[in-house]
């Protein structure tokens, strides 16, 4: 009886604990960090940080300046660092550290890493926690979104130490003992910043100093001293511990002023670690929370939320509250200091496919201050930025800012200066940005004189270039029809977005790079990357035609062919062509090692392809590759993304496919219905309404039946409308294909 009873309340013990686990429980924030230059399994780090936060804090396993931040298979640590960081490719900006020793104080990043074990590191969204092994110390910080409490639970020892690096490429550190601070500011950055940039930052201590050493690079200065400015400035603050004393260090910065980075350490507040441990955990979950869903399939929950949790990291808020509590940002284009919201780290060729969508669909109160950003970034540039970070980069082809400013419009957004932002999408058609090549449209005189850029005029990835400004300017028209302007302001960029079809080659059924007199490229390999196209090749850029689908499958001979087309993308075997880059890239080798055929779900120009199945006749056929990709090449563990994460795009790839639609064409009101993976989806919309999405077989591919509000649904689609007024949408699976 004892043993029953003993069983019985570990059964409720367990329910109990199953009840409360949270969406935020199931993050983790190592996904896609066991990366490397060679083979990307996400290039991401454990952002430890607010949603949408101007600044992160990650663990920094690599050298200072290496784009590779943390890598899971490190084993040191050498500091814990505030980062801006989207991407290794772009690499940091405004990043400086702290590190916690015991012993001789030591500035060197080589010398005072220490050896740290995943066994003891804790790396939730809001919560970071490490063991430092070499010096018995253990740290731990909790973010809000402008500041930081770290806290260092130290052994007994008379020289306790943190230290605060502000890394190379000058920067500036004043100890004020007698107010336990340490101000100071890094210029460090990759690029995409004004002359005048700094970010400020502030870190106050709870116990005065014993000692204090400042480093002019790895040599320490002598004593006396209480500020430097140099090229790579720092200070080691040392303190006298008991066993298990704590020293609590509050962090701030700001792009704006020391003193603005003072007035952003109030978001501290004066709660403990605890507190904001709390606080932390209920924003996420808010945040994660709005789409809630039900499962038995633990391991699609933590690979669904992590995505999630990976959708909503950017682009970062690039803002801050005054005293006064007005909104205002420095600006990455001009260096003033102006009122108004401004957001970065994102690159559109990567994130308007599905992360803003979802960001319009789930969460469009942020998309409304992320559209006000881009009012600003035009106002202060003169061009809406295609690769932000902070400022424009040079990185990437396409204009699809109009895609991202359309979709949202269309998706309903309001409340910002659209017509401002008309004029911008209008501008980027007819310019180029005069430093930075990607901004605007390249190679925009031949386009608009000859329908598409050509591949002998000097301009690399023409046919890319050609795909995705016809897209973008039916973005264009449809936001000029959606505005209400006349025909004659619209209808040129409706025109335009039949420009595809100038690189459609009958002879392969495939786009085509084309000579400005009018020539093919010869010879042809579809085969190749890179060349007419970025980061892909023939076979994956044909599918680019977002818009129009179905004329497509006509300029391809019907649905038979189209279909047979498609097939063949997952039929060939990983072959290449890499002589453009001299070498295979790692989107290249990405490809080759999954055993997909030429598909390359780890770069974002055929991420789509899965669903345009749906217009041929062979749903069935999106509804088996959806699948398998959500099954094959994502996961929760370090290595769980097949390719680069790239700012949220391929997370939310899987976020709108695990919940069975998907946004193949931004700025339309559709989405393609897939193969969804849970038996139960609410969507808790800003508007007050809930949407259900229900599966009744989730362990099933296969779709045999679909309701929207208890009426039959032939269709293959389903609407923004639909979505957002609140609907129970019902899935009946099926374990074979079938005519649906």
């Amino acid at each position: 009886m004892k043993r029953f009873c003993f069983i019985i309340l570990a059964f409720w013990a367990a329910n109990v604990g199953m009840a409360q686990t949270q969406p935020v429980d199931y993050v983790s924030t190592l996904v896609g960090t066991q990366s490397t230059y060679q083979l990307s399994t996400g290039n991401t780090y454990p952002a430890i940080a607010m949603p949408w936060g101007m600044n992160f804090w990650t663990p920094q396993t690599g050298k200072m300046g290496d784009g590779w931040t943390y890598g899971y298979q490190a084993n040191k640590i050498r500091g814990l660092k505030q980062t801006h960081q989207p991407s290794p490719w772009i690499n940091d900006y405004g990043q400086f550290a702290l590190m916690a020793t015991t012993g001789k104080p030591i500035f060197d990043e080589e010398e005072r890493a220490s050896w740290f074990s995943h066994k003891a590191e804790t790396a939730k969204p809001y919560h970071y926690k490490v063991y430092l092994a070499d010096y018995d110390v253990t740290v731990e910080l909790a973010p809000t979104e402008r500041a930081c409490l770290l806290r260092f639970t130290f052994p007994k020892t008379d020289s306790a130490n943190v230290i605060v690096d502000a890394f190379d490429k000058g920067s500036y550190v004043k100890v004020m003992p007698d107010k336990r601070t340490i101000v100071g500011y890094t210029t460090k950055n990759s690029g995409g910043v004004p002359d005048n940039f700094k970010n400020y930052f502030v870190v106050v201590f709870d116990r005065d100093f014993a000692a204090v050493h400042l480093a002019d690079g790895n040599n320490l200065l002598p004593s006396g001293k209480q500020e430097v400015q140099a090229n790579h400035a720092g200070a080691i603050v040392t303190f006298r511990c008991k066993r298990g004393e704590q020293v609590h260090a509050r962090v701030a910065s700001s792009f704006i002023s020391e003193a603005q980075a003072m007035q952003n350490l109030n978001e501290l507040g004066n709660h403990s670690l605890e507190t904001l441990l709390q606080k932390g955990r209920q924003r996420w979950n808010e945040v994660l929370g709005r789409i809630s869903v039900e499962d038995n399939n633990v391991d699609n929950l933590r690979t669904f939320y992590s995505c999630l949790y990976r959708s909503t990291l950017f682009p970062r808020k690039f803002y801050e509250i005054s005293a006064k509590g007005d909104t205002l940002h420095y600006s990455p284009y001009n260096g003033k200091v102006l009122p108004g919201t401004m957001f970065t780290d994102t690159g559109f060729w990567d994130t308007f496919r599905s992360l803003f969508p979802l960001v319009n669909l789930i969460y469009p109160s942020m998309a409304r201050e992320m559209q006000e950003g881009l009012v600003n970034a035009y106002k202060e540039s003169g061009f809406l930025p295609e690769w932000a970070s902070p400022g424009h980069r040079n990185c990437m082809v396409g204009n699809n800012s109009a895609s991202v400013v359309a979709d949202a419009y269309i998706k309903g957004i309001r409340g910002y200066d659209i017509e401002t932002l008309w004029q911008a999408v209008k501008n980027g058609t007819k310019a180029v940005h005069p430093q930075v090549a990607s901004t605007g449209r390249l190679g925009h005189e031949y386009y608009n004189k000859l329908g598409y850029v050509p591949c002998d005029v000097g301009i690399n990835e023409s046919a890319a270039r050609t795909l995705e400004y016809a897209y973008d300017d039916w973005c264009i028209a449809q936001l000029g029809k959606a505005l209400g302007k006349p025909k004659k302001e619209w209808a040129v960029y409706e025109r335009r977005a039949e420009n595809y079809r100038n690189l459609f080659s009958k002879e392969f059924n495939l786009m085509r790079g084309r000579k400005k007199n009018g020539e093919w490229q010869t010879p042809y390999n579809p085969l190749k990357w890179g060349d007419v196209f970025t980061e892909g090749n023939g076979w994956h850029y044909t599918w680019s035609v977002f818009h129009n689908p179905n004329a497509l499958i006509d300029l391809m001979g019907g649905n038979k062919v189209f279909t047979a087309m498609l097939d063949s993308v997952f039929a060939l075997p990983p072959v290449f062509d890499d002589s453009y880059y001299g070498q295979v890239i790692h989107e290249i080798r990405e490809m080759q090692i999954m055993n997909m055929g030429n598909y390359a779900h780890g770069n974002q120009p055929i991420q789509h392809m899965p669903y345009l199945y749906n217009w041929s006749g062979a749903a069935w056929k999106t509804q088996y590759w959806v699948r398998e990709v959500m099954d094959r090449l994502y996961s929760a563990q370090p290595d769980g993304y097949c390719g680069d994460e790239d700012n949220g795009q391929t997370s939310a790839w899987y976020v709108f496919s695990a919940m069975g639609f998907y946004p193949v064409c931004p700025a339309s009101n559709e989405y393609a219905i897939g193969s969804p993976i849970f038996a139960k989806v609410k969507l808790h919309l800003e508007n007050g309404k809930t949407t259900v999405i229900t599966s009744d077989n989730p362990q099933w591919r296969y779709i045999k039946g679909l309701t929207v509000n208890a009426t039959p649904n032939k269709s293959h689609w389903l609407t923004h409308q639909t979505l957002t007024a609140g609907a129970n949408i019902s899935f009946e699976m099926s374990e074979k294909p079938t005519d649906r």
